[in-house]
């Protein structure tokens, strides 16, 4: 876990996904104000960034994110993915009513990164083992903890240059089972 959290932050920080997706979320705020009637000023923006920011990060690197998107494309089922709505639901609610609506925005990386995984589940159907699974969301949960610092405001951690983690675990699980 803390290895695939090293190797893709070392990845993230390269790629500078944290900086490209507050850049995603002021070009979604710019688009959506020219299409309504003109912008709130550079408060309004840093609120609307943190939103979109905040949101995307909970709702993409927690356990059922993962979980529930790979168990729907093994057939499976849709319940983890069901639970993970209802409890995402409730939570927007709460960060809509403090970070304001670019929490809404983050239903697009959100479909993107849950639709990938689902993809990958049926793709590879039921040949991912269980110890990458549970690679993968021991390092979505270590991950969702940076998030909570950021939301304590207690450090922030750059949440998004750590999504390549959930990609190294298990590639890192299967290097380690091959060593021994």
């Amino acid at each position: 876990m803390l290895a695939a959290v090293l190797v893709g932050g070392v990845a993230g920080s390269l790629l500078r996904l944290e900086d490209r997706l507050e850049d995603l979320g002021g070009a979604l705020r710019g688009a959506l104000l020219r299409s309504a009637r003109g912008g709130a000023g550079h408060e309004g923006r840093e609120r609307f960034v943190a939103g979109f920011v905040t949101a995307s990060l909970v709702f993409c690197v927690g356990p059922l994110a993962v979980l529930g998107a790979l168990d729907d494309g093994l057939g499976h089922g849709i319940e983890s993915l069901a639970v993970k709505s209802a409890l995402d639901g409730f939570a927007s609610v709460a960060f809509a009513a403090s970070l304001g609506w670019g929490v809404g925005a983050a239903a697009l990386p959100v479909a993107a990164l849950q639709g990938a995984f689902t993809v990958v589940g049926l793709v590879l159907g039921d040949v991912v083992p269980e110890a990458d699974v549970t690679a993968m969301t021991a390092t979505g949960g270590l991950l969702l903890l940076g998030v909570g610092m950021r939301l304590l405001r207690l450090r922030q951690v750059p949440v998004a240059d750590l999504l390549p983690a959930l990609a190294a675990a298990p590639l890192i699980t299967e290097l380690v089972a091959a060593l021994r």
